[in-house]
C-alpha cells in the first residue's frame, strides 16, 4: 500500500586535493570521494491489520499535488470538483477512510455519524469551522488543516487592495468597461506615509506588516496575545485605539465567539472619517449592514471584502445576498480568493496530504486540530514481530491500567499517551506479537474504546 522509505545516509566530504606544482588540480589522481559516517536502519513500512485498501475522497477541486501524493502511496483516490451537500455527501462519505475538503463542504455531526470508516479529515485551507471538530473527535476522527501555507498569498492580495482603494481603481475600471472616461485625482492618494492597522498579528498579519513597511507605510497592530513585532510594527493596547489612529484597517482573525460580529456600527464610527476597511479573514467578523451604512454615509472612503457571512456553494451567477452593499462606491468584492493562488494551493495540497499520510501509515497525529498531537520514532525494518497499536479512547480514569494489562505479556518497546478534552490517544510499539488478531480484539473490547488500529 505504501512505498518503502529510502535509507538516510549522512556523508562527509574529504578535504579537496592539493594543487599540483603548476597551480592546477590533477583531476584524475585527486578525485573527491564521499564516505558514509553512519547508516540509519530502514524504517519498517507498516500496513493495517484489518483495513482494506485506503479510500480517499477529495472534494472542491483540491490541488493535484495532493492527488499525486496520495496515489504515490497506493491509495484509491476519488476527486470531485465541487462541494457536496445532503444525501449526496452522506452517500459518498460512508465508505471512505479520508475526506479532503476546502471551505464550502460542511461536515456536521449528522454527516459524520454516517462516516463509519472515516479515520481523518483534511481541510485544505486555513479554517476548520466547516467541520464539527468535537463530533469528529468523539468518533476518533482526526482533523488536519494548513494554517500557514497561503499566508503570503493573502498578504499580497491585501497590499494590492490597499493600493486599489487608495486610487479608486475598482470604480475607474468599471467606468472604463462601461465606456466612461473619468480622469480624476480628487480623493486619490499614495499609500506611502499612511498608517495601516492590523487586527490579528498571526502569520498573515505579520507578513502583511513587512510588505506594508516596504511600501512606506507605518504599521500598528492589535492582538489578544503578546507577539513580538517584525520590523518597526508597534502593538496597541485595544481595538478602539487601533481603529482611531489607522488610515487602513485590515482584519486577520479566526472565527471564534469573540471575533464574530467584531466590526459593527460602533467600531466603524471609531475609525477615522475617510478610512478604509479590508476583511480577508472570516465573513462573520464584519456586520454587513454596518459596513453598508458606513460606505453609504461616506464615513468610510472604501472597503475590500473577500469573505462573507453567507457564500454560494458553487461558482456561478448566484451571489445575490447583499444588494445594498453591491451598490456602494469604491468597494472591492472578491469571491473568497485570498489564498487562491497556484503556489498556495500547491503548498496546501502538499502539507495536508503529508499530515494525512503520516497519520494513516504511522499513526502520527502532529498538526491535528481536534486531537492529541503525538508521535513516536519508527519501527525498524528488522523488528519482524513488532506491531504498532493506535488506540483512541475516552479520557476516563483507569484506561491506561487496563490497556497495559493487555500489553503485559509482551515487551513494550515504546509508548506515548496524551489527551485533549474528552479524547485520549495511545501510540505503542509492542514486540514479539504472534497473535495480532487476538491483541486487536482485546484492545477493541475495552470499555473506553473509540477506535483501535493495529499496524504491522
Amino acid at each position: 500500500m505504501v512505498n518503502a522509505k529510502k535509507d538516510l545516509v549522512k556523508t562527509n566530504t574529504l578535504q579537496p586535493p592539493a594543487a599540483t606544482t603548476n597551480g592546477t588540480n590533477n583531476t584524475e589522481d585527486n578525485k573527491r570521494t564521499r564516505s558514509s559516517s553512519f547508516c540509519q536502519p530502514k524504517a519498517k513500512v507498516l500496513r493495517p491489520f484489518n483495513t482494506s485498501e485506503v479510500k480517499i475522497l477529495l472534494l472542491e477541486n483540491i490541488n493535484e499535488t495532493a492527488v499525486k501524493a496520495f496515489k504515490k502511496q497506493g491509495y484509491q483516490v476519488e476527486t470531485v470538483s465541487k462541494a457536496l451537500v445532503g444525501e449526496e455527501l452522506i452517500e459518498k462519505i460512508r465508505d471512505v477512510h479520508v475526506i479532503g475538503i476546502r471551505s464550502k463542504t460542511k461536515l456536521t455531526k449528522e454527516v459524520l455519524k454516517e462516516a463509519k470508516h472515516l479515520l481523518a479529515v483534511g481541510c485544505f485551507c486555513i479554517g476548520t469551522n466547516q467541520v464539527d471538530l468535537q463530533a469528529a473527535a468523539k468518533q476518533g476522527i482526526a482533523v488536519f488543516n494548513s494554517p500557514f501555507s497561503n499566508s503570503r498569498s493573502v498578504a499580497e492580495l491585501v497590499i494590492g487592495e490597499i493600493i486599489m482603494l487608495a486610487r479608486q481603481l475598482g470604480d475607474r475600471n468599471t467606468e472604463m468597461h462601461n465606456g466612461v472616461w473619468n480622469k480624476v485625482s480628487k480623493a486619490c492618494y499614495e499609500i506611502r506615509g499612511k498608517i495601516l492597522g492590523i487586527v490579528g498579528y498571526g502569520h498573515i498579519g505579520a507578513q502583511l506588516s513587512v510588505l506594508a513597511e516596504a511600501m512606506g507605510m507605518t504599521v500598528y497592530f492589535y492582538d489578544v496575545l503578546q507577539i513580538m513585532p517584525l520590523g518597526q510594527a508597534k502593538p496597541v493596547e485595544s481595538l478602539d485605539e487601533l481603529l482611531a489612529i489607522s488610515d487602513y484597517i485590515s482584519l486577520h482573525v479566526p472565527e471564534t465567539e469573540d471575533t464574530r460580529n467584531l466590526i459593527g456600527d460602533h467600531e466603524i464610527q471609531q475609525m477615522k472619517k475617510g478610512a478604509y476597511l479590508l476583511n480577508n479573514a472570516r465573513g462573520t467578523v464584519v456586520q454587513i449592514p454596518a459596513l453598508t451604512k458606513g460606505l453609504q454615509s461616506g464615513h468610510l472612503a472604501g472597503a475590500a471584502i473577500d469573505v462573507f457571512p453567507k457564500e454560494p456553494a458553487s461558482n456561478g451567477p448566484n451571489f445575490n445576498y447583499y444588494p445594498e452593499l453591491l451598490a456602494c462606491p469604491n468597494l472591492i468584492l472578491t469571491p473568497h480568493i485570498g489564498g487562491s493562488t497556484e503556489e498556495a494551493q500547491s503548498m496546501i495540497g502538499l502539507e495536508v496530504s503529508q499530515s494525512l499520510t503520516k497519520y494513516i501509515n504511522d499513526g502520527t497525529s502532529l498538526n491535528a486540530v481536534n486531537f492529541p498531537e503525538i508521535d513516536i520514532r519508527a519501527i525498524r525494518e528488522d523488528d519482524k514481530n513488532t506491531v504498532r497499536v493506535l488506540y483512541i479512547h475516552q479520557n476516563i480514569p483507569g484506561v491506561l491500567r487496563e490497556i497495559n494489562e493487555i500489553f503485559a505479556d509482551h515487551n513494550v518497546e515504546k509508548q506515548y499517551s496524551d489527551s485533549k478534552g474528552d479524547i485520549a490517544y495511545v501510540m505503542a510499539d509492542i514486540a514479539d506479537v504472534t497473535d495480532i488478531k487476538g491483541l486487536y480484539n482485546a484492545i477493541f473490547a475495552t470499555r473506553a474504546n473509540i477506535q483501535t488500529r493495529v499496524l504491522y
